[in-house]
């Protein structure tokens, strides 16, 4: 069984899922109201430069400026500069290479300072969604995606997917693109583009190159702050960035989106052996391929293996952990064997939800100490080969002598906790909440705090939750009417169904 996507439109949220070998990879959902601006255009005006960070903030338009490095400002804005105007040779020198985002990387670049100035308008483009605290990244450095390559109208670099290992085709491509491109425009060779036809490349440079003449056109016609260019949908974005070699068929259940796709596939993709199919079944798409099931336990914090042992997964704001546990799982030769076979089943399921769940940065898996440095290098390369096919760039450290491995994905959205849930009004995000014991403890705090303040007053009311209220009567009795009986005055607890049980108010009356 091959890779299907799935599609589920509805008018509030579009969801996406990517079905390898019948089980669920990964997720991509977008709201309605909160679409993603990553590869949108602006006109942008720049509304502030700090010298001693080397980045200025532009204004595109949204509530808040997008956040410019040095590093990701192209050289056309400082080429009239006569000792910065030279650019590398051709692009294929060591000096002049990229970094994921498609970024040059060994350039001289003069200071921020000298580059932009406040009030000075400027092309950009969103390279990252705000993710968590960290606000809008830009760049200068505009890049195209099509189906088969990455567009770059301002970098002369030829550049190809390292997924495309075989030598002679890498040579192939280049030398096909070598023959296609101007001088001075860039192209990135996606996977997608191993085994492609001279003809389809070139109908995919033809559509790129004109949409970048249409992009500088209006870019001369508006004033900023204003968006030029807006990346697809998801919808069809899953077509041009998902639909490989290996996908077998896409289903969608809307019709008026399937037809958008098949017309997108015919006119744009040129050739699609991708098949779409129209979803006609009774219950819901997502509900009849298993995905809404695999979403619910992807909000988990455990994770049971096959085996009877589990994985446990706590995401912070600086990292994600990810814990192995035996369980179950007792095996039936030595500790040893047991422990490996049970670290080497989790690094599957790790894997599967590092994908699933889209987590990124920094990562440290806590596998369960292996005495054998054979055992260890056995589960190092397990992990090295199960992220292959992961399409995010992955880095991994090898075990270390406490059995952690430290890795890193690369982010570029954010997780599926994220974009599903929310902090608890309970516990506030902490994972837990304090005990109806302690709770009384601090409340009796308060009662001392609150006549200290109000020496006069003949009563206390306290107000909390019915639980807490609960707890009150049967820790806290003998308490309250010592108190009662020494400071001559009554105690009222009032319940209050809407409040947390952290939540409390103690009130002196009178």
């Amino acid at each position: 069984m091959g890779t299907e996507i799935i599609i589920n439109v509805e008018s509030y949220e579009t969801r996406v899922a990517v079905l390898e070998q019948g089980g669920v990879s990964e997720i991509f959902i977008e709201r309605t109201k909160e679409r993603r601006i990553a590869g949108n255009i602006y006109r942008g005006k720049v509304t502030k430069v700090l010298p001693g960070m080397q980045v200025a903030f532009v204004d595109i338009g949204l509530e808040k400026s997008g956040f410019l490095h040095k590093s990701d400002i192209s050289p056309s804005e400082y080429s009239f500069m006569p000792e910065f105007g030279k650019s590398p040779d051709n692009g294929d020198s060591e000096d002049d290479t990229l970094d994921d985002e498609g970024l040059v990387q060994g350039r001289e670049i003069p200071p921020i300072e000298e580059i932009l100035q406040e009030r000075q308008d400027i092309m950009v483009q969103v390279i990252k969604d705000p993710i968590g605290t960290k606000g809008t990244r830009i760049s200068s450095f505009i890049t195209l995606p099509g189906r088969y390559l990455v567009f770059m109208p301002l970098v002369n670099h030829v550049g190809i997917s390292r997924r495309i290992e075989d030598p002679a085709e890498r040579e192939r491509l280049k030398n096909v693109i070598d023959g296609i491109r101007k001088p001075s425009q860039g192209f990135i060779l996606r996977t997608a583009a191993e085994g492609t036809s001279a003809e389809d490349l070139k109908r995919d440079v033809d559509f790129l190159d004109r949409m970048w003449g249409k992009i500088q056109a209006k870019n001369e016609r508006v004033k900023a702050p204003t968006m030029i260019h807006g990346d697809l949908d998801i919808v069809l974005r899953s077509l041009r960035d998902l639909c490989g070699k290996n996908v077998e068929k896409v289903t969608i259940d809307s019709q008026e989106d399937y037809y958008r796709c098949v017309e997108f596939m015919n006119t744009y993709i040129g050739d699609p052996r991708t098949p779409i199919e129209l979803y006609k079944g009774s219950e819901p798409i997502f509900e009849s391929y298993g995905v809404d099931l695999e979403i619910e336990r992807a909000l988990g914090r455990k994770v049971w293996l096959k085996s009877g042992g589990y994985i446990v997964i706590d995401q912070t704001e600086a990292l994600t952990t990810i814990d192995v546990n035996t369980g179950k799982f007792v095996g039936k030769k030595s500790q040893e064997e047991t422990i490996l076979k049970t670290n080497l089943e989790a690094v599957k399921e790790i894997v599967y939800q590092l994908r699933l769940r889209n987590l990124g940065g920094i990562i440290i898996i806590d596998f369960i100490d292996m005495e054998k440095e054979e055992s260890k290098e056995k589960v190092y390369q397990a992990l090295e080969q199960a992220i292959k096919p992961d399409r995010s760039r992955a880095t991994i450290l090898r075990v270390s002598e406490l059995g952690l491995v430290e890795m890193t994905r690369k982010r570029t959205r954010e997780s599926l906790t994220k974009v599903l849930c929310q902090p608890c009004p309970h516990c506030e995000g902490k994972g837990f909440v304090k005990s109806p014991k302690t709770i009384c403890h601090e409340i009796f705090r308060e009662i001392e705090r609150v006549v200290r303040k109000n020496p006069k007053t003949h009563g206390i009311q306290i107000e909390v939750s019915p639980k807490i209220a609960s707890a009150l009567y049967e820790e806290g009795n003998d308490y309250l009417e010592k108190l009662e009986t020494e400071r001559n005055f009554k105690f009222t607890v009032t319940m209050n169904e809407e409040t947390n049980d952290e939540e409390y108010e103690v009130i002196a009356l009178g």
